[in-house]
């Protein structure tokens, strides 16, 4: 036996003893589908921001974490007599095999653009197996708002509906923006949310277009602007300055001096 399969094998006893209903734990025990699925969300945030970090030990750590949510929810599927951890296994197995045909099936050498149509053809083909006809249909309401966004996009230009570049999103923006100045002058609070969505809508699209991870970006942005903040607090507190006690124009230097130690950017 493989050292991977001895790992899930142990893995896979554990998760049995934790679940056990006479010696096992009563926290495990007492765990739904429903109640695991926040900490599933959660453990795949955080091997994403192990990735954006850079950061490989801990990344080794949290996708062991996500693997034993994995383990969870099969392991209580297969109390239900419903599938196990090697049906699930087996089923991405043989997914990712009907997937490839170019590799497996027929090989062939296919550029980016024709493998890139291959998989959605047959992406298309397995939602419709399921019953789930329309265009737009199957895209999961709890991925990520940005996430969400930019795959409906992404659906929607496979028949035709969409910009004709990046450029048009772009006088999207600025239309989206002068609706959300109009909202806020008549100061009609259902109005704004209505158009911040519509804006940040077209956000996620621009980035479709220009070729970006939206929600990449946006995590990108939110850790310098996180690590940023910390080099501001190291200095206040060298100066021996309070946070709360900093003027704007002191708030300035700070962010100035914090944005030179990473070459302005």
């Amino acid at each position: 036996m493989s050292r991977a399969a001895e790992a899930i094998d142990a893995l896979l006893a554990l998760m049995r003893t934790l679940r056990d209903p006479e010696r096992g734990c009563p926290w495990d025990q007492a765990q739904s589908f429903r109640s695991i699925v926040p900490f599933t969300i959660e453990e795949a945030f955080e091997v994403a921001d192990a990735v954006e970090r850079g950061d490989l030990e801990r990344l080794r750590d949290e996708l062991g974490d996500l693997l034993f949510q994995v383990v969870f929810l099969a392991r209580m599927a297969e109390e239900l007599g419903r599938f196990d951890f090697a049906d699930v296994a087996r089923g991405i197995h043989e997914k990712l095999v009907r997937r490839h045909p170019h590799v497996f099936a027929q090989p062939t050498g296919l550029d980016l653009a024709q493998l890139h149509q291959s998989w959605e053809a047959q992406k298309a083909h397995e939602r419709a197996a399921r019953g789930a006809r329309g265009t737009l249909a199957d895209v999961p309401p709890a991925l990520p708002a940005l996430v969400r966004a930019a795959k409906l996009g992404r659906r929607a230009s496979r028949v035709g509906f969409d910009w004709d570049g990046a450029a048009g999103v772009r006088g999207k923006i600025d239309e989206e923006l002068a609706e959300i100045d109009e909202a806020l002058r008549l100061g009609e609070r259902s109005r704004i949310a209505e158009e911040l969505g519509d804006l940040l809508f077209s956000i996620a699209n621009w980035a479709r277009h220009l070729e970006l991870d939206p929600e990449q970006s946006l995590r990108a942005a939110t850790l310098k602007f996180e690590q940023r903040f910390a080099r501001m607090e190291q200095q206040a507190q060298q100066q021996g300055r309070a946070l709360a006690t900093l003027s704007a124009a002191q708030w300035d230097e700070l962010w100035l001096a914090a944005k030179s130690l990473n070459g302005g950017a």
